[in-house]
């Protein structure tokens, strides 16, 4: 196993790539009280639509993160919650968090002063 992050089978390039996918920490977040129903989730999260929703969860539930439980009933329900795994990214999010509440203010000034001397109002190209 390589630990070289430039490498495509490295496993911190693993980490990065499924926080790198822009719902899927908010997500994480947001189940780590418990197992919530996916309405639930869209309102502890908000601006996340149905679909997307159910994407990222499928997404999260094929790497192990989530666990879909359907509960039998009429009408039928189901909640996601939290793995173990999925538990470990809790730290990493949290701390990703608390370096945005940080620095957020430095990386829009610093954004803004781009744009400024840009004369754009887009991002520039990768």
């Amino acid at each position: 196993m390589t630990t070289d992050p430039f490498l495509a089978d490295c496993r911190a390039r693993l980490a990065f790539d499924l926080l790198s996918q822009t719902w899927n920490a908010v997500v994480l977040w947001a189940l780590r009280d418990g197992p919530l129903r996916p309405v639930e989730l869209r309102e502890r999260i908000g601006g996340i639509s149905p679909k997307v929703l159910t994407e990222t969860l499928r997404r999260l539930q094929f790497n192990g993160l989530v666990d879909r439980c359907p509960h039998p009933g009429s009408p039928p329900r189901v909640e996601y919650g939290l793995t173990g795994l999925g538990r470990t990214l809790l730290a990493p999010i949290d701390a990703f968090g608390a370096w945005a509440h940080e620095h957020g203010d430095a990386v829009m000034a610093a954004q803004d002063a781009a744009l400024g001397s840009a004369g754009e109002d887009r991002l520039p190209a990768s």
